[in-house]
């Protein structure tokens, strides 16, 4: 890890220095039309103050080498990322069209040599400063717009959770489920909530809300360590479900991320992980699984391990999840990763539903009417939101949480609502 940090460093470091003298050209163009010395020195002094507080923060960071194991490093260490973010987005964009005037002055110039070259005379225009201008400005106008996005993704984005209904109709439906709702929450990375603990309260409100038959976790519920849930427990455990809460584990739940001090250190984190989801009131499934009765009918939930496409572990067992289970008419799968969906339920198994999360909708994206995007869909096609081939359904809720980018853009955190019906 440290040998990687050093050469993360080092880009963003180089990154910075080169991003940052170009766009303050761009800046001196603006401000030559002002008159007051004191204005201009005011921009310029507080230009070079945001590169040198991110590279100064980097630098004390860089003494935390190795993270010291605090759940308020990694967070910190988020809040810096977004503001990386929020700056230099917007600058890479206003440096475009800045660049893009420079690029037709030198092309001007190279034409005007050769033809110096060939014999043919001319007069070498100096730079239209009124195009460059607008070009600068027009380039500061729209660096405008991911600023003002980014800012809002940070500071409400991540908080404002959405309902999301879905009502799924199944023939083997048992008639007693008929109408049963089934609410999903996943990727809570409680360690990115450190400090906004109202927020989670109010979520975890809005859960009970929907008055839900069963709370289903999938995975995720730490970045990290089993200490971030220190204090949350009592939050947390207010989720409320008529028939239980059941939960599984996602591929941050392990701790694969973390420079342990030893095997041991880790094996105790993950020890402790799993005690956390007791103390929370959920029955946590390791390739296993669980009878749903009611009134004398019953269904399966299965919940598995973390099974990912490499580089992530899998560490879940499908088969073991579903060895000895009862043969039953309708069947609900937990597991984290949506690519095992494709690569070990449809067609291969009687799993009528399966829940995923991970993804996050990568918390960026546009989802208006029929338009849904976001990057992640070149990583994983089935990235948020429902799916179905032949009478098997997949749900990629979009997460509870955040990591690493402290915010969302168009792609709010998820609660989803999905309603059982018989046909």
């Amino acid at each position: 890890m440290k040998e990687r940090f050093i050469m993360i460093f080092i880009f963003i470091v180089a990154f910075i220095f080169i991003v940052d003298i170009y766009s303050f050209k761009g800046i001196k163009l603006l401000t030559s039309v002002f008159q007051s010395a004191i204005l201009k020195n005011s921009i310029y002094i507080f230009y070079w103050i945001i590169p040198i507080l991110v590279v100064s923060t980097l630098l004390y960071f860089r003494t935390l080498q190795p993270f010291d194991r605090d759940p308020r490093i990694f967070r910190n260490f988020f809040l810096l990322a977004g503001f990386f973010i929020l700056f230099y987005v917007p600058k890479l964009i206003f440096i475009t069209f800045h660049l893009t005037e420079d690029i037709i002055h030198i092309g001007k110039w190279t034409i005007s040599k050769f033809t110096v070259f060939a014999g043919n005379e001319s007069v070498i225009a100096s730079p239209d400063i009124s195009r460059a201008k607008f070009l600068t400005q027009l380039g500061l106008i729209l660096a405008a717009i991911p600023f003002t996005s980014i800012l809002y993704g940070m500071t409400k984005g991540r908080f404002n959770f959405r309902i999301t209904n879905e009502k799924l109709w199944f023939p083997n439906l048992p008639e007693a489920f008929n109408g049963f709702k089934v609410v999903q929450i996943s990727d809570i990375h409680i360690g990115s909530f450190l400090g906004h603990e109202n927020q989670v309260k109010k979520a975890v409100e809005l859960v009970n809300e929907q008055n839900p038959d069963l709370i289903l976790f999938t995975g995720d519920l730490v970045n990290n360590f089993a200490e971030e849930l220190n204090g949350w427990i009592p939050i947390l455990s207010d989720l409320r479900a008529k028939y239980g809460k059941f939960s599984i584990l996602g591929n941050h739940d392990y701790g694969d991320y973390f420079d342990w001090a030893d095997k041991a250190e880790k094996e105790q984190n993950l020890i402790s992980l799993k005690q956390a989801h007791k103390d929370l009131g959920f029955r946590l499934l390791l390739n296993e699984f669980e009878n749903i009765e009611l009134n004398n009918s019953q269904i399966g939930l299965f919940g598995v391990e973390n099974w990912g496409l490499p580089p992530f572990p899998q560490y879940g067992d499908l088969k073991e999840a579903m060895n000895g289970s009862a043969e039953l008419p309708f069947n609900i799968l937990m597991s984290h990763d949506p690519s095992h969906w494709d690569a070990e339920v449809i067609e291969k198994t009687n799993i009528d539903l399966t829940l995923s999360g991970h993804t996050h909708g990568m918390q960026f994206g546009i989802e208006i009417g029929n338009v849904k995007w976001s990057p992640v869909k070149y990583k994983y096609p089935r990235w948020g939101g429902l799916y179905k081939e032949n009478n098997q359904y997949l749900y990629v809720n979009r997460g509870f949480g955040y990591i690493g980018f402290p915010g969302r853009i168009g792609m709010p955190p998820e609660i989803t609502v999905i309603e059982l019906k018989r046909t």
